[in-house]
């Protein structure tokens, strides 16, 4: 008779161990230093904000400071000094430019994807010259044109040239998205008695809300965020946006820098867009993955 070996375990056993390998730990220091370095701004911002005066100019430096340095005074005193008001206009001028820009780049995005009109190559050559062009360029010509119209210290200022500028990215982005779309649906549209605006309105356009609203978050952004023409255009202290009042805080003395107030005001200008885009996080990946894949 003859004897049956036992098969051998231990070096199977020790083949299905999972083993990490040098590529994903680079991979994880890399990711993790990543986001330290683009964070920690952030939290040196935050942590001055709800720091004492002498915490903020200790030497040496503070960066943890105990819990008897943390206050929320600096917060308390701009909001006492009216700072709301700021984020009213920015929030108002912000909000008007985006809709004029969806509405008014979409009905020409669509008509660029669909409709066959003459020089379509010249428009969009343009259209994406325009985009490329640096926006800080325009401002003696806006300036003029503010001039002329009289529309200093008006929001229309700020309105009008914000709409203009997100504009190109706009019609550029929304044609992409209406290119993707099958004409049959449209076809069938047409057949159901839709005219052109309706189909629009009602088919095509919530079809496209990931693209709107994608495009309408980087416009929305561009206009909380811009400062030269905000500091040029509006004069009056009323009508300042968040930009403009932020870098207009002033110290008691001339060689006093405010940085618990400079720092507590970039935090509330920067929360909105923080909120707004955890809010719209799943149509923005939506917005920017489709049509990446094609199945």
């Amino acid at each position: 008779m003859t004897s049956v070996q036992p098969p051998a375990t231990n070096q199977s056993a020790s083949s299905s161990k999972p083993s990490v390998s040098v590529k994903s730990i680079i991979l994880t220091i890399g990711a993790v230093a990543i986001v330290i370095f683009s964070l920690a701004p952030v939290l040196w911002e935050l942590l001055t904000s709800i720091k004492t005066n002498a915490a903020i100019t200790a030497d040496p430096l503070v960066y943890f400071p105990s819990w008897n340095q943390y206050t929320l005074q600096h917060y308390i005193d701009l909001f006492q000094d009216g700072f709301y008001i700021y984020i009213f206009n920015s929030a108002l001028v912000a909000v008007v430019s985006t809709v004029l820009c969806l509405c008014i780049g979409s009905p020409a995005a669509y008509a660029l994807a669909r409709l066959k009109l003459p020089g379509e190559r010249i428009i969009l050559a343009v259209v994406l010259v325009v985009t490329l062009f640096p926006y800080i360029l325009l401002f003696l010509g806006l300036l003029e044109i503010v001039r002329a119209l009289g529309l200093a210290n008006n929001y229309l200022a700020l309105i009008i040239p914000y709409t203009a500028i997100n504009l190109p990215l706009t019609i550029l982005a929304m044609r992409s998205f209406f290119q993707q779309l099958p004409r049959d649906l449209e076809d069938s549209a047409k057949i159901d008695g839709y005219s052109t605006l309706g189909m629009l309105v009602k088919i095509i356009i919530p079809l496209t809300l990931p693209a709107l609203v994608t495009t309408g978050i980087l416009a929305f952004i561009f206009a909380w965020n811009e400062y030269i023409f905000a500091l040029t255009f509006i004069t009056r202290e009323s009508m300042k946006t968040i930009p403009v009042a932020a870098a207009q805080l002033a110290g008691t003395t001339l060689f006093d820098i405010p940085y618990g107030p400079l720092a507590a005001a970039t935090i509330v200008g920067t929360l909105p867009l923080i909120f707004l885009v955890l809010f719209f996080q799943r149509k923005i990946v939506q917005g920017l993955t489709a049509g990446s894949v094609k199945g």
